[in-house]
């Protein structure tokens, strides 16, 4: 087994590392709008939730100076609010294609292809096709290092019936694309072995 102290290893090497690690990885598909009045549609990896019983969600990109941020989290800072869409294999190559760098004064949802619909309780857009969408509130930031952390209250969700069983969302209809390392994605295909515990 090869290991290496975190201090003796590029910043590329250790992001392939943990990259890889940590996988699969959910993906959010970010639905915002700029103080400007551009929709912008992005996939964020680096994703999870952070609380269920009162909703929080968390989706981190590089730190800069506010002018040279993504358009993601910017338009967040700027709106204090996003619309989380869950990627799915049926939108898998829109979700691909959302993460061109465009400029920021023309929208995603345009340049992949993606039709969006009105959120009822923000002004960001959501992908009017996906299985699931959280719109979310800004709850706060963190920088970590050089990322910066964005946590959104999830406010209001948009779930398919065609994902529900009884009246819940359910796993097993609910195809997630995933990341892994490097350029590949993954499906979430359930394996026979069931929680016991």
């Amino acid at each position: 087994m090869t290991t290496s102290d975190i201090s003796e290893l590029t910043p590329r090497e250790r992001a392939r590392i943990v990259k890889t690690a940590v996988a699969p990885r959910p993906i959010a598909w970010i639905g915002t709008t700029s103080a400007d009045g551009v929709d912008n549609l992005a996939p964020f990896s680096a994703y999870n939730y952070v609380s269920s019983a009162e909703p929080v969600v968390a989706f981190s990109a590089p730190f800069a100076d506010r002018e040279e941020l993504k358009d993601t989290p910017r338009n967040v800072l700027e709106t204090g609010e996003f619309a989380v869409n869950v990627a799915t294999e049926a939108l898998a190559e829109e979700m691909d294609a959302s993460s061109a760098s465009i400029d920021s004064a023309e929208s995603e949802f345009e340049f992949a292809g993606v039709e969006r619909a009105d959120c009822v309780t923000i002004d960001a857009p959501r992908v009017a096709d996906a299985e699931v969408t959280m719109e979310c509130t800004l709850y706060g930031t963190m920088r970590v290092h050089d990322r910066l952390l964005t946590l959104g209250d999830v406010r209001y969700v948009h779930v398919s019936e065609d994902v529900r069983t009884d009246g819940k969302i359910d796993a097993t209809k609910l195809a997630n694309v995933g990341r892994l390392g490097g350029p590949y994605y993954t499906d979430s295909e359930p394996m026979d072995l069931e929680r016991q515990f």
